[in-house]
């Protein structure tokens, strides 16, 4: 496994909520994966991102195989290999070879109900084109909204591989990974168990998730994510912020050249930290060792490089979640 930028805190050396959350997810899920480590110089972003996983994807009474295939596929169209490979294999642990297979491929699963799931997952990535919305509950609403800003994060800190040359897309090793993670994969998690982990009292959750967990974890998130805009101006906000409307999700062709050009009129100090923004919105893995060095000579923190790659992750997944309010006014 690769971290692209920084190494961070072990495991072993976390402390505080870092730790906190680290243990929560070795009793709940398979350990602190590269995942959230990456998020870890962050402690309120990193444990409110857990909190909306777990309370989407494991926790609840929605079937776990139809929540991984929104996992999978999702990240399938935001173009992140890295969780494609992990909820395949996911998927492959709660007894579906096949439909995990046929995601691996990219092929549209024979199962009506699993082709419907894949299509919409796929929608929400340009959701004002599309007219999406969700016919699904909170749960799986809250994991496609999870995974639109994981797969961000994910393909902008991390490398695409979880093992050397790519082996984890080995059928072997998928086949062998899958019978050790089955246990865990099906055991149900009880909803609410990872809220006291939040640093905010949130009483806004969204109108879509009711009275869930789910939607508490979520605006935790939004929050949390959301600060990260304080490290730019009026003028780099507001450009990251029209940019992810207007756009809807279009991943650009060249999308080196085309954040130089949106960040021409920003003003000077904030142009870096302003096409970081925009890359983590619309093509994370684009974000450059340059990009990094020439932001860290203004803030060479770790952390805020984290909280500037959070903040364009949930402009971004906010716009597919302002899709759900929209449908609930």
């Amino acid at each position: 496994m690769t971290y692209r930028f920084f190494t961070p805190t072990t495991p072993r050396a976390a402390t505080g909520p870092t730790a906190a959350v680290y243990q929560q997810m070795r009793e709940d899920f398979l350990g602190p994966l590269p995942t959230f480590q990456a998020l870890s110089a962050v402690p309120e972003v990193l444990a409110a991102t857990w909190a909306l996983m777990r309370e989407a994807l494991l926790a609840g009474d929605a079937p776990r195989v139809e929540r991984e295939l929104v996992a999978a596929a999702l990240s399938r169209a935001n173009r992140c290999q890295f969780c494609v490979d992990a909820h395949v294999l996911l998927l492959q642990a709660l007894g579906a070879p096949k439909l995990a297979e046929a995601v691996a491929r990219g092929e549209t699963p024979p199962e009506p109900r699993h082709a419907q799931i894949v299509r919409w997952a796929q929608a929400s990535r340009s959701p004002r084109a599309t007219d999406w919305t969700s016919p699904y509950g909170v749960e799986i609403t809250g994991t496609l909204l999870a995974f639109h800003f994981i797969n961000r994060v994910v393909s902008a800190l991390l490398g695409p591989d979880l093992l050397p040359g790519g082996l984890q897309r080995s059928p072997l090793v998928r086949s062998v990974g899958s019978r050790l993670y089955a246990r865990a994969a099906r055991e149900r998690k009880e909803p609410g168990r990872s809220l006291p982990l939040l640093d905010a009292d949130v009483t806004a959750a969204p109108a879509w998730a009711g009275d869930s967990p789910v939607g508490v974890a979520y605006a935790s998130l939004r929050i949390a994510a959301g600060r990260g805009g304080e490290l730019l101006g009026d003028v780099a906000r507001q450009t990251v912020e029209a940019t992810v409307r207007w756009e809807d999700g279009r991943v650009p062709v060249r999308p080196a050249d085309w954040a130089v050009d949106l960040v021409r009129d920003v003003p000077g100090v904030d142009r870096i930290g302003t096409r970081i923004s925009l890359l983590a919105a619309f093509a994370p893995s684009a974000i450059s060792p340059g990009d990094v060095a020439l932001w860290r000579l203004s803030h060479p923190a770790d952390a805020d490089l984290v909280r500037l790659v959070a903040y364009g992750a949930i402009t971004a997944t906010d716009h597919v979640a302002r899709a759900l309010a929209s449908a609930h006014r």
